[in-house]
């Protein structure tokens, strides 16, 4: 192994999203009304601060009035207001009826909150976070924990310039190490180092498995006159069975522009679903195409989702460091929403670490008042509101679902007196391929739906081809061997990249992996069936460059 030097911090953060960016923000803070001095490193494996995120994205304002109380004073990218909901039922490809609004469950409602970019607001709490002195590290991927016995004492780097065979290439550089007492990890939903430490600390033993869904959006410009800003437009049923979880979002944005995209729960049971051709399908339905005729698609980007909820937090504390934001799964199902509670749970991982810091010598290896003060925060009392919303979908389907959805939070305001579980993992739902049924996508018009490689190059993704890949195989075997003949091999459905493949070269068939598409959504480490695919980092600077998304 090649020597790496090595940094030492006072606190390490993983992920430049809204979690890691409001914890760098707020420890920050603290330092200054107490007067100390604090050395805060943040690392992103983005090539920039917002090159990897997406989101719809309806924003909650409240953590960013706790976080920053003159942000409009500031000019924070959060402007256009949420003027108008709609939510409609699709009942197929060109029927839809409005679902009044007395019959949408409260936490659906959109009044006070706000029409964003969540990658424009993430580069404006970077620029926040340098101003109050963190040292951010955009380009650089967390690739390897660091410990001293069973403690967590920081992460390091990848390392840059490894040929595909794993030898060292002209210009190597060798990863670092980031070293720090305590360490926050807020690399988003599935985060890779996450599923390592949830795996060594058995931080689910007491949970249910995590459940999501995958996210894909595409942003419009589109005619001026269609344009109306701030209205937000939801949608259930079709394209979807239902049996798939799953809706739509249409939100109108600023300056002529629309940001629209499909949710597919990966706890489908269908393996020749294709949530990508999904989304095109849905794209066609009167009541979205509407908006779109005249326009021009100018982004596409996909990620998954937390859809567990309370039932599937994990423990959030572990000797050394802290899970905070969707890396932990605190995204609030029943809300379609995530960004303003991982920006409140990075908040509260500060404050623990700052008091955790305290002098060398008393400093906690479980920084225990972290999870204790998520109990005792809104974010604890949302989620326990909305703790059956996950799970009454997936045992009632969408329509009925829905129906319980209202029952229970408007009529009981989230406090039945009983918790729906969910115990099943998502991977382990497809049906074989021989009893579901076939799904006949139409071909891509070129105007309204499009192919995944021309989707892709509009995410602006870019991987260094000569480069160890980063999606590893535990058995090479597995592809063609067992998912094949059982499932079709649905990677090649599931991904909305394109980097699966069965390809057939002189009568014999290969599974190729096309890496260099990656968009790092994870879909692939979470549905697997044979859980045989492992998501690990790419070198820094790797993967998408979303702009306003």
């Amino acid at each position: 192994m090649a020597e790496r030097e090595s940094m030492d911090f006072d606190v390490v953060i993983v992920g430049a999203g809204p979690c890691g960016l409001a914890a760098a923000c707020r420890l920050m803070q603290l330092a200054a009304e107490q007067d100390r001095e604090l050395n805060v490193c943040l690392v992103e494996k983005g090539s920039e601060i917002g090159a990897h995120i997406v989101s719809g994205a309806v924003f909650e304002p409240r953590p960013l009035d706790e976080l920053f109380p003159d942000w409009r004073d500031q000019g924070a990218p959060v402007t256009a207001a949420v003027s108008g909901d709609d939510f409609y039922y699709l009942t197929g490809e060109s029927g839809a009826w409005r679902v009044p609004d007395f019959l949408v469950p409260r936490p659906a409602r959109n009044h006070g909150n706000y029409i964003i970019s969540l990658g424009e607001l993430c580069r404006w709490l970077g620029e926040q976070a340098e101003a109050l002195g963190v040292n951010i590290f955009p380009g650089f991927a967390a690739a390897e924990l660091l410990y001293d016995g069973d403690r967590v004492v920081g992460v390091a780097t990848g390392d840059m310039g490894r040929g595909a065979d794993g030898q060292p290439k002209a210009g190597f550089e060798a990863g670092y190490e980031l070293r720090a007492p305590y360490t926050i990890f807020a690399e988003g939903c599935h985060g890779s180092l996450a599923k390592e430490l949830i795996g060594r600390f058995d931080l689910r033993a007491d949970a249910d498995p995590q459940h999501y869904g995958l996210g894909i959006k595409e942003v419009w410009e589109i005619d001026p006159a269609l344009h109306q800003p701030g209205q937000v437009v939801h949608t259930l049923g079709w394209p979807l069975d239902n049996a798939t979880e799953g809706g739509g979002f249409l939100y109108h944005a600023k300056n002529n522009q629309l940001s629209l995209g499909l949710i597919v729960g990966l706890n489908y049971t269908n393996p020749h679903l294709s949530p990508f051709e999904e989304f095109q399908r849905w794209k066609q339905h009167p009541r979205i195409r509407q908006y779109l005729e005249g326009g021009k698609r100018i982004s596409y980007g996909a990620r998954a989702v937390n859809k567990g909820g309370l039932q599937s937090l994990p423990r959030l504390v572990f000797p050394g460091g802290l899970l905070a934001g969707c890396d932990a799964g605190f995204l609030n199902g029943a809300k379609i929403k995530g960004s303003h509670t991982a920006m409140k749970t990075g908040m509260l991982a500060a404050e623990s670490v700052f008091a955790g810091l305290g002098s060398e010598q008393d400093r906690p290896a479980v920084l225990e008042d972290y999870p204790r003060a998520v109990r005792e925060s809104w974010v604890y009392a949302e989620l326990y509101r909305a703790r059956n919303f996950g799970p009454a979908q997936k045992k009632l389907g969408n329509f009925l679902g829905a129906a319980f959805a209202w029952i229970d939070q408007n009529i009981f305001g989230g406090r039945l007196p009983f918790t729906l579980r969910s115990p099943a993992p998502d991977h382990a739902q497809l049906q074989p391929a021989a009893q579901a049924s076939p799904i006949d996508y139409p071909k891509p018009d070129g105007v309204i739906s499009f192919d995944r490689l021309s989707s892709v190059f509009l995410s602006s993704t870019n991987h260094e081809e000569d480069q160890p890949c980063h999606l590893q195989l535990a058995d090479p075997e597995v592809p063609l061997g067992k998912n094949l003949s059982r499932f079709d091999e649905p990677a090649q459905r599931y991904c909305p990249a394109g980097v699966y493949e069965i390809v057939e070269e002189g009568g014999a068939r290969r599974f190729q992996i096309n890496a260099q598409n990656c968009v790092h959504c994870k879909t692939c480490d979470i549905k697997d069936p044979a859980q045989n695919i492992n998501w690990v980092v790419p070198e820094g600077g790797g993967g998408p460059n979303y702009s306003g998304m």
